[in-house]
C-alpha cells in the first residue's frame, strides 16, 4: 500500500526546548492513523508541521508526495482537511454565510452544506450566526468546512474533545463513512475509546518521541497478562491462558457452571501508562 505520510527523523525545537524529538512513521493512503498522547506530548505540533503551519527543525517529511514546508506543491492546500484549536469562523456570519465562503475558495458547488451540515448536526442551525454557538456546535460547524471539499487527507486534532456523546458518535460514523470512500484520516487525540473504536494503527507520543507504534490489536496482544475472567454461578475468578485453566474452564462448561468468560486485554490506556509511567491527562 502507498504511503501518504512520510516522516524521518523528525525535530522541532522551542528555543532550544525539544518538542520532537527526531520521531518517524509513516501513513498509508486510506488508515485511520491515531496519534495519541497527552496534552503537551507533541501531537498539535505534528499536525502544523504535516500541513504547513509550521517549519520543522530538521528530519524530512511528506505528505502527497513533497514537503508541505517548503514547496506548497500544487494542489496541496486543496487535497487537506485540517481541524485545529483555532477555528478560523467567521463569527458574524451564520453557518450556512461561512460554508458559503469556503465553498467559494475551494471551487466547491454551494449544495454540499446541506449535505455537511447533515453530517454534523448542524442543519436547523444554518441561519444561526456563528458567534451564538456554543463551544460544541463551533467545533461541528469546524469540522463541517474541514470536510466541505472531500479531501484526500484528514488531519483531526482532538475532534471530539467538546462534544457530547450524542454528537461524538455521530462525527465518529461519519469519519467512518468518509474513510470507507478512500480519505486518509491523521487523528490526534487523548481519548483511548475513540481511538480503539476508529483506528487502523496508532503511535503513542510521549515527551516528543514515539514509544510504541502498531494496530490496537497487536498492542492488547503484545502487553496482555494472558489471563480471562470466567463468570459462574458463585462469582468472577481469574484463570490463566495454560493447559491448567483449560483444564478448569472445560470442568465449568461441562458442570453447567459456567455463565461467562472474558478475555483480559488491556485498553489501550492501560498500555500507555505502563510504557510512559504516566496518564492521558
Amino acid at each position: 500500500m502507498q504511503s501518504i505520510i512520510e516522516v524521518e527523523n523528525l525535530e522541532k525545537l522551542y528555543k532550544k526546548k525539544p518538542a520532537l524529538r527526531k520521531i518517524s512513521f509513516q501513513v498509508q493512503q486510506g488508515e485511520i492513523f491515531g496519534f495519541l498522547g497527552p496534552s503537551g506530548s507533541g501531537k498539535t505540533t505534528t499536525v502544523k508541521i504535516l500541513t504547513s503551519q509550521l517549519i520543522h527543525t530538521s528530519g524530512k517529511v511528506k505528505v502527497l508526495g513533497g514537503d508541505p514546508s517548503r514547496s506548497r506543491h500544487p494542489g496541496f492546500l486543496g487535497r487537506v482537511g485540517v481541524l485545529t484549536d483555532n477555528s478560523g469562523m467567521y463569527e458574524r456570519l451564520s453557518v450556512h454565510d461561512n460554508l458559503a465562503l469556503f465553498c467559494r475558495l475551494y471551487g466547491v458547488p454551494e449544495r454540499r452544506i446541506e449535505a455537511v451540515l447533515e453530517t454534523v448536526n448542524l442543519i436547523d442551525d444554518k441561519h444561526t450566526l456563528v458567534g451564538k454557538l456554543s463551544k460544541g456546535m463551533k467545533q461541528r460547524i469546524t469540522l463541517a468546512r474541514t470536510i466541505l471539499h472531500e479531501p484526500d487527507i484528514l488531519f483531526l486534532d482532538e475532534p471530539t474533545s467538546a462534544l457530547d456523546p450524542v454528537n461524538g458518535g455521530r462525527i465518529r460514523e461519519a469519519l467512518r463513512e468518509m474513510n470507507s470512500r478512500g480519505t486518509t484520516i491523521f487523528l490526534t487525540t487523548h481519548n483511548m475509546q475513540e481511538a480503539e473504536e476508529l483506528c487502523d494503527r496508532v503511535a503513542f507520543l510521549n515527551n516528543g518521541e514515539i514509544s510504541a507504534l502498531d494496530t490496537p490489536q497487536a498492542l492488547r496482544l503484545r502487553h496482555g497478562d494472558r489471563t480471562i475472567t470466567v463468570t459462574t454461578q458463585q462469582g468472577k475468578r481469574v484463570v490463566d491462558q495454560n493447559e491448567a485453566g483449560a483444564d478448569e474452564v472445560r470442568d465449568l462448561i461441562r458442570s453447567g457452571n459456567l455463565l461467562a468468560i472474558h478475555s483480559n486485554e488491556p485498553t489501550l490506556g492501560d498500555i500507555f501508562v505502563k510504557l510512559t509511567g504516566r496518564g492521558l491527562e
